[in-house]
């Protein structure tokens, strides 16, 4: 089968984008006496099954502006769905009662700051937006 021209550059513009993924870091102030965390712990937190964090605290998550690369990655790789999924469970537990949805913030240099400034929030960024201003629990290539 030939494919036009355009058609091989787009197919070869998309195999670029699969493979250029940013590496996703979960972050808590470093305060915070957790040192590490597992995807199924982080996605209990961001999906409302847990308020805390392991050994007790209460646990703040923080979220990224939809549609951003970074909330994608970190939704496909730790939550393991999409955002039409988030949405809808989001959107349950607000209905019934049983949850408040992660405040969302307008980028990685605002997670990264509010995580810094709160020892019970956490967030995630991409690798290159890390510092010594935070610590990460969690890191999803």
């Amino acid at each position: 089968m030939k494919l036009h021209r355009s058609m091989q550059v787009a197919l070869a513009a998309l195999a670029l984008a699969a493979g250029a993924r940013a590496e996703v870091v979960v972050i808590v102030a470093k305060s915070n006496p957790v040192t590490a965390l597992s995807a199924e712990q982080v996605a209990q937190i961001y999906m409302g099954a847990s308020n805390a964090f392991p050994g007790g605290g209460g646990a703040t998550p923080l979220d990224q502006p939809e549609g951003s690369a970074v909330r994608d990655e970190f939704l496909a790789r730790v939550l393991e769905k999409n955002p039409a999924q988030v949405k809808a469970v989001w959107s349950r537990l607000i209905f019934s009662g049983k949850g408040t949805k992660p405040r969302t913030l307008a980028g990685s240099a605002d997670v990264k700051k509010a995580v810094a400034a709160d020892p019970m929030a956490i967030g995630f960024v991409e690798r290159s937006a890390l510092d010594d201003t935070v610590k990460a629990v969690l890191s999803v290539k």
